[in-house]
């Protein structure tokens, strides 16, 4: 879980409070200040954080594994010095002065395996959108030192947006039915998906089926790692936050999620929606509650949803009782925002 700390030790006195109430309320992790009863004011929601200085390796084999080291990665010597600390230490604060993100992603390669968090300093949100990304795994945790409660809310609205991992159920199939022809889009991203990614696309706004990309070899033609052939233009897709879009509104330097056969997703720009008139396919399915999941996809043997386990399954070869994995949202949708009202899809 992303997480926002917020630097008030430079925030002059007639903002400080209006900006320590804004993290309070936004739910911010924690509070970076030198001011003992600023720290000692904050409700347990909220940790109190005063940061250690480290600035040689000495230093760092002498601090207990709960104390929270600080780097300034200059050159080379200090941005070893990070990565030994982000592998040693519970928390690290890393200040990089690169402007690029080369050395937060060495930090990040170095700790991979590690359980300690990493905290990197940022000068504004853009920045803090980018770090919450690098390598796909990104920073742990932002600091930011906001200039107004404004900026507090906001930075708590990006963590928000961050990718969850998402809790995915088995689906089994009722049936199949072919129809004659329909428009399907073709979603191409600027992504390499995993052999066990694709998209979550349902016919309705309450149950979906994770399609497989096209990661696996077909005859005849190339793999294509970038894209899923997803379903009917008319279908959901499960997006970032929560949102769903229709596959029709899906369009270059939109997003969407890739989602994994573990539920971990991700946030994937697309690089175009491919439509195109094709025979159509419905695949309709049930959870174990009895909730009827639909799904319409090209009928084509190449096209390709995820069962249990990763099991890569062609569509034309579905049968009654096969097993898919799929995700139920309980809400409703309106534009694509979940809501509580009553809505019947068949």
């Amino acid at each position: 879980m992303k997480f926002a700390w917020i630097d008030v030790r430079a925030v002059p006195p007639q903002q400080l409070e209006s900006i320590v109430d804004a993290a309070i309320h936004a739910r911010v992790q924690g509070v970076v200040s030198g001011d003992k009863d600023l720290l000692e004011s904050l409700p347990p929601t909220v940790a109190g954080i005063t940061t250690t200085v480290v600035i040689e390796e000495g230093q760092l084999h002498s601090l207990g594994e709960d104390a929270v080291g600080w780097v300034d990665v200059r050159d080379d010597p200090t941005l070893r010095l990070a990565c030994a600390a982000a592998v040693t230490l519970s928390r690290t604060v890393v200040r990089f002065a690169d402007p690029t993100k080369i050395p937060l992603e060495i930090v990040l390669a170095a700790a991979d395996r590690s359980p300690g968090q990493l905290v990197t300093v940022c000068e504004d949100l853009d920045e803090a959108a980018i770090v919450l990304d690098v390598l796909e795994r990104g920073s742990d945790g932002v600091l930011l030192a906001p200039s107004t409660a404004d900026e507090v809310f906001a930075l708590a609205r990006l963590l928000e947006a961050a990718s969850p991992t998402l809790r995915l159920t088995t689906l089994t199939v009722d049936r199949t039915e072919h129809h004659g022809l329909g428009d399907r889009v073709c979603v191409d991203t600027c992504t390499h998906f995993a052999e066990d990614e694709g998209i979550l696309v349902g016919s309705y706004s309450t149950g979906f089926i994770l399609c497989c990309s096209e990661t696996h070899p077909l005859p005849y033609m190339p793999t294509r790692p970038f894209r899923v052939n997803a379903g009917a233009l008319h279908s959901y897709v499960f997006g970032p936050q929560n949102r769903t879009n229709y596959l029709s509104e899906l369009r270059s330097g939109s997003t969407t999620l890739a989602v994994n056969a573990e539920g971990r997703t991700r946030r994937v720009v697309v690089g175009r929606a491919k439509i195109e008139s094709r025979p159509l396919l419905t695949i309709t399915a049930r959870s174990d509650d009895g909730i009827v999941v639909s799904l319409t996809v090209q009928d084509d043997w190449h096209v390709r949803v995820l069962g249990p386990g990763a099991k890569v399954l062609n569509v034309t070869e579905l049968r009654s009782g096969d097993e898919l994995l799929g995700y139920l949202a309980t809400d409703q949708r309106h534009v694509g925002f979940p809501i509580g009202e009553f809505c019947k899809e068949n």
